[in-house]
């Protein structure tokens, strides 16, 4: 987790040495699901709700194109297709970095934007959590399981894309989804894993645009 916030603070410093670097912050609704094997059988959860929020900087690196880290928090996971009383949420510190592409329009009102990339992620706290009949019983998959090959990893990488457009003001909304490529499950192997599949809406707000 340091390591992601060190990575991030010096992306910002040297962005301040870029003409024209803007920086900004977003917040919205995240809706996340996990995609897991447990001997060979497949299973998508079903989707929980959650919120993500962060900051963001935008590095010109050509006209109308941008390298755009950004350092997030988001609520991941999922609950159980059979069971909803069965539920996983995941706290993440993760850290996107995209190549974006945001052409403004002829008029000066705005641009769209477009940015795809990879995302690094780290596992802060989590809650798997169920109903015995008699009380709630709840652990942190990151490190409460009584299983160790069900434990999580807390590391986890994938890829973002986000669509957006941003006015003028620099208020800006986007669509963002994220695809985790790395097997969590610990000890896992291809006939058990542990994904991690979000998407999500962003309010955000970008200084010293235009």
């Amino acid at each position: 987790m340091k390591k992601m916030v060190f990575t991030m603070a010096a992306l910002m410093m040297a962005a301040s040495g870029f003409a024209q670097t803007t920086f900004g912050v977003k917040v919205g609704p995240n809706f996340s699901s996990a995609t897991s094997k447990s001997s060979g059988e497949k299973q998508t959860s079903s989707m929980l709700v959650g919120v993500a929020g962060g900051v963001y900087a935008n590095l010109p690196i050509a006209p109308e194109f941008y390298v755009q880290p950004s350092l997030m928090y988001e609520g991941k996971g999922g609950k159980d297709k059979d069971n909803s009383d069965i539920k996983t949420r995941l706290n993440y510190l993760t850290l996107p970095i995209d190549l974006l592409f945001k052409p403004e329009m002829p008029n000066g009102s705005g641009a769209w934007f477009v940015g795809v990339g990879p995302y690094l992620g780290y596992g802060i706290s989590g809650k798997t959590s169920y109903d015995n009949g008699t009380a709630e019983v709840s652990g942190d998959p990151f490190k409460d399981n009584a299983y160790s090959d069900a434990l999580l990893k807390r590391f986890d990488a994938g890829a973002n894309v986000q669509l957006g457009y941003e006015m003028a003001s620099g208020f800006n909304v986007a669509l963002n989804a994220e695809l985790g490529l790395l097997n969590l499950r610990n000890h896992g192997d291809n006939d058990n894993t542990f994904r991690n599949t979000s998407f999500g809406v962003t309010l955000g707000y970008t200084l010293g645009t235009y």
